[in-house]
């Protein structure tokens, strides 16, 4: 004999209403809609509705309690089965049945938007041209002739849904699925439009114009709602997603809000000292190298970075020093430094005496 209580996992004690949560909780979990080809979930998804059409009723329940019995004899198991489950998902919870009534609604659609860092820190406009459905225009969308109109579906008489009553364990269920005549939408077309035969939509190719947030990043998506496809038969249109691309810069890369520049200068400015008119987004910048500037040295130019896209301000720019050494030099500018290391005791090569002219002379 099947423990029913311990099918549904709950006590001997519990209440209707426990028996209600732990049943709805099982039945989500084993349906087989869920669990397509699995024998096993099928079978416990039968056993747990087995164990709800007797406790779920008052008098089979204490029949069991008191005599251990199995279901009554000459259920109609399967049918009851399906309307428990139906009273409590309803026909439009991913399991089958329901629907809506009018036209569908239109196809969402993607696009990709490729920008410049300076789209990205001022913003701006970008146009996007994507194939889609749109209303036809004969018809204005209604999928009839010119001169005609859709009718009101005899089968369900414009509601787009038929309703089936049907006893049950738990009463009387009324469930609705979509009108298999006129498919949901309440209406059909006697004389189709020659344009879109039908259809109240034609494909062709429309530009839409994007407006590109200050800070955007990349791979960003941007929503364009009622931009997507045009719904078939005055159905709504879905919405376009405009995924965005950043093209790289020739000098400036991102971090975060932050822009960052490895910025190469001569080794005679970084050692002297220099006042360098500096081209950023925003303009010329006077930069300041003090003397005796090290590589890897950084320089913060405050809010002249990426705007802050959920907030106010901007990032900044970091301006990071590279120093510079000339791989060609004259004679007398080698000279001048030979005298400058001269004076600072520093050892250097002797003329001739480079990389290349050991190797040279190692193979002589």
């Amino acid at each position: 004999m099947a423990d029913y209580y311990e099918t549904l996992g709950v006590d001997p004690s519990a209440t209707q209403e426990e028996i209600k949560r732990a049943y709805k909780k099982l039945a989500r979990q084993y349906h087989p809609d869920v669990n397509p080809g699995d024998a096993d979930a099928e079978a416990t998804f039968k056993t747990i509705g087995a164990a709800y059409e007797v406790l779920s009723d008052p008098d089979r329940r204490a029949r069991f309690d008191r005599f251990g019995s199995d279901q009554p004899q000459g259920a109609d198991f399967g049918a009851g089965l399906g309307d428990i489950f139906e009273a409590f998902f309803g026909g439009n919870v991913g399991f089958g049945g329901g629907g809506r009534s009018g036209p569908p609604r239109g196809e969402d659609l993607e696009a990709h938007v490729d920008l410049d860092l300076e789209d990205v820190v001022f913003g701006g406009e970008r146009e996007v041209t994507i194939r889609t459905a749109v209303r036809c225009e004969p018809c204005d969308g209604s999928g009839a002739a010119v001169g005609t109109a859709p009718t009101t579906c005899d089968e369900c008489g414009g509601a787009g849904q038929v309703r089936r009553v049907r006893q049950s364990v738990l009463g009387q269920m009324v469930t609705a699925s979509a009108c298999p005549s006129c498919g949901g939408i309440g209406q059909t077309i006697e004389t189709p439009c020659g344009m879109c035969e039908g259809q109240g939509r034609a494909i062709e190719n429309r530009t839409y114009s994007v407006e590109v947030p200050a800070g955007v990043d990349d791979g960003s998506t941007l929503r364009l709602t009622g931009r997507g496809a045009a719904g078939p038969r005055g159905g709504g249109a879905g919405d376009l997603y405009v995924h965005v691309r950043l093209r790289p810069h020739p000098t400036f890369r991102r971090d975060g809000d932050d822009l960052v520049h490895d910025f190469h200068v001569p080794f005679v400015q970084a050692a002297l000292g220099a006042h360098i008119e500096y081209q950023t987004l925003d303009g010329l910048e006077d930069l300041v190298i003090p003397r005796a500037s090290e590589s890897g040295t950084v320089f913060r130019l405050r809010g002249r970075g990426v705007p802050h896209v959920r907030g106010r301000g901007r990032g900044d720019l970091r301006v990071r020093i590279v120093v510079e050494v000339p791989d060609e030099l004259t004679d007398e500018q080698e000279d001048l430094l030979r005298q400058f290391a001269t004076s600072r005791g520093i050892a250097v090569a002797e003329p001739g005496q480079g990389l290349f002219s050991r190797i040279k002379s190692a193979f002589s």
